[in-house]
């Protein structure tokens, strides 16, 4: 099954700013794929479109079948899940066990269900004997774990995260990968770190200028110097694909 569709996405910021000339992508369930491109590229501006926080000038957008409109919002903001860059956004509730209960109470789960699904989400980031805590007493890695399972909590079909390995030491970054890697999900990843795009995803799509410049296998992309010189990419200093 397509987890997502996109086709001929453009859109135009109200000061004039095209930032999307007329994106078609194409994600089946279950894949992980990483959108690599640089800063002003329109990675930002295609993730705000698949949850509805942009509406497109032109083109459509479906999750699983359903069209991204104003009439479906609801249903939409439930099967895709957006963890963002900084956890801060995610996380302002007295506990950790608060804060990931909110978003499925929102949505209408109550009492065990909710209780369990809590317990669940928490399970599944390795973050269920802090559940008492609060978030402001973690350390960022563990701010950016319970950030993940406050968007799990909520049962998405598709999991978009912007940037999660950005200001993370090593450890907290290979924990969240482990993480990621066990996570039965459609992931797209959103993400400057090509190092960690090649650790989870097996697929990348490059887009620069508004537009997508290449699809294919991580690695495949990662090893085309040339293509990631053009569009203002590079490994870090001494990294090697092989």
């Amino acid at each position: 099954m397509t987890a997502l569709l996109v086709d001929g996405l453009a859109y135009a910021y109200p000061d004039g700013h095209q930032a999307l000339f007329g994106v078609d992508l194409r994600v089946e369930e279950g894949e992980r794929v990483a959108v690599l491109g640089p800063n002003g590229a329109g990675k930002t501006t295609l993730v705000l479109h698949l949850n509805g926080v942009l509406t497109a000038g032109a083109g459509r957008i479906e999750v699983a079948g359903l069209p991204v409109a104003k009439a479906n919002l609801k249903e939409i903001r439930r099967r895709v899940g957006v963890v963002f860059q900084d956890p801060d956004d995610q996380l302002f509730m007295p506990t950790v066990r608060d804060d990931v209960a909110f978003g499925p109470a929102n949505f209408g789960l109550r009492g065990a269900d909710l209780d369990a699904r809590v317990k669940q989400a928490l399970d599944a980031v390795g973050m269920a004997d802090h559940a008492d805590r609060s978030p402001m007493h973690l350390s960022g890695g563990q701010r950016r774990r319970v950030a993940l399972a406050t968007v799990l909590a909520c049962d998405p079909e598709i999991l978009v995260l912007d940037e999660p390995s950005a200001n993370l030491e090593p450890v907290a970054r290979r924990e969240l990968a482990e993480v990621l890697l066990d996570l039965d999900r459609t992931m797209l990843m959103v993400t400057h770190d090509l190092p960690y795009a090649l650790q989870v995803c097996p697929r990348s799509v490059l887009i620069d200028g508004g537009v997508i410049v290449a699809d294919g296998p991580t690695r495949d992309l990662l090893a085309d110097t040339a293509l990631l010189a053009a569009h203002r990419l590079e490994l870090p200093f001494g990294f090697r694909l092989d």
